[in-house]
């Protein structure tokens, strides 16, 4: 159906998302460090200091890492800028993602390959050329249709439009996760109300409340159809992902690195598995339903397409947070690990545990892991319920660490 491979890009705002990328196969990361990425207040951002480790972890696995530089940097912020490429150039971080034209600069004084972010609302063939410049990769602005997509892929061919690397430009689009009311993201709200930059990684998220309309002159107010008029649905492109792969697009982007391991993951495998079968020529309807309900047991807003398919928006959110199927109650801590019979101890911190129920492993070394506990041993004798202060073991065949966490999976009667 394409002749280019299919990179699949999955988001990592943790080394628990990492491995849970890795698992779940994808073909490279995008993450954060420290505080010029768009998601700096909403997930605790990797350090300087981590881009040696996140190097080593991605070549061990043989996948590409790519750090986002997105935020609009004011001046204060080179010395930082310059701190952080220097690691990026020391440690074969394979890609810089971004839109200011200093990080742009930079990168070409520091001979960093450069993606353009979707935040430079790259629309149209001209400026794919512009960039062509300083780039091998432009990730296309996320208001266009899948038609104007396939009408850019087909010029670059046509025009023979080439990047720095001197290999034709690749086309990046996003094809899961939340969207903004905001033309690529570029939102001014959070820093009207609240000094609070989005462009500087700093989004309050006033978009996600619901609002009043009220009537100057009777005070009169009315709640606008109890819909939250300005959060726009998650984009979800799984139904239409022959579609998608069509369009010529050639790197998948999911959305997601304030997200979970437990998202990063599921969404990962079902694009994985979605675009080996539209490879494969499998890519069929029931397929698609299942995927479908396994990306609802995570955190969403409700799907739609997005504008792919030419559609205004107007899928709106109808309920604050996430409309997932499932979720995940926090049960304890790795107490201690015993690697000889590859069995993995756990304190019980909160709530209890009952034979038979569903539990969820986060975890560096392990990503994601899910296992329905079918015999429950409790403080070294089977059980039928574990409560607070237990010590529960089960198999494992990664080593447990003090920092992995262990949730309790449970229907969320709300979605």
């Amino acid at each position: 159906m394409t002749k280019n491979k299919i990179e699949l890009l999955a988001p990592a705002g943790s080394f628990d998302c990492i491995q849970a990328a890795i698992n779940s196969g994808a073909d490279a990361i995008y993450f954060g460090v420290e505080q010029l990425n768009m998601r700096a207040k909403s997930v605790s951002p990797f350090l300087i200091s981590d881009i040696k480790k996140i190097a080593a972890v991605c070549k061990a696995n043989k996948i590409k890492s790519y750090i986002t530089l997105n935020t609009v940097m004011y001046d204060h912020d080179i010395r930082l800028l310059q701190n952080i490429l220097s690691e990026v150039k020391r440690n074969g971080i394979d890609a810089v993602i971004a839109s200011d034209f200093a990080v742009i600069q930079h990168c070409r004084q520091f001979n960093i390959p450069l993606h353009i972010s979707t935040q430079a609302n790259v629309s149209n063939i001209e400026a794919v050329q512009f960039f062509s410049s300083f780039a091998d990769v432009v990730v296309l602005a996320r208001e266009l249709t899948l038609k104007q997509v396939s009408q850019i892929t087909k010029e670059i061919e046509r025009k023979k439009i080439k990047g720095v690397s001197g290999k034709l430009m690749k086309v990046e689009i996003f094809v899961h996760g939340a969207l903004c009311m905001a033309i690529s993201g570029k939102c001014y709200l959070s820093l009207h109300t609240q000094n609070a930059s989005a462009n500087r990684g700093a989004c309050t998220q006033n978009c996600r409340r619901p609002y009043k309309v009220t009537d100057t002159e009777t005070n009169e107010e009315l709640l606008i159809d109890n819909e939250y008029i300005m959060s726009p649905k998650d984009l979800c492109t799984i139904g239409v992902l022959d579609e998608v792969i069509k369009s010529g697009a050639c790197v998948l982007k999911i959305e997601g690195r304030s997200k979970g391991a437990d998202y990063v993951s599921v969404v990962t495998k079902c694009y994985r598995e979605a675009i080996d079968s539209v490879k494969n020529e499998t890519y069929s309807e029931n397929k698609i339903q299942h995927w479908k309900k396994e990306l609802a047991t995570v955190y969403n807003r409700g799907f739609w397409e997005g504008y792919y398919l030419g559609h205004q928006l107007g899928e709106w959110t109808r309920n604050p947070g996430s409309a997932a199927t499932e979720k995940k109650i926090y049960i304890g801590k790795g107490s201690k690990y015993y690697p000889k019979i590859k069995v993995a101890e756990f304190t019980i911190e909160s709530g209890n545990i009952s034979k038979g129920d569903t539990l969820m492993l986060l975890g560096t070394a392990h990503g994601m892991k899910k296992e329905q506990i079918k015999n429950l041993i409790v403080n070294g004798v089977q059980a039928d319920e574990a409560v607070k202060g237990d010590k529960i073991t089960f198999a494992c065949a990664t080593k447990v660490s003090p920092k992995d966490k262990l949730y309790k999976i449970l229907k969320n009667t709300n979605a």
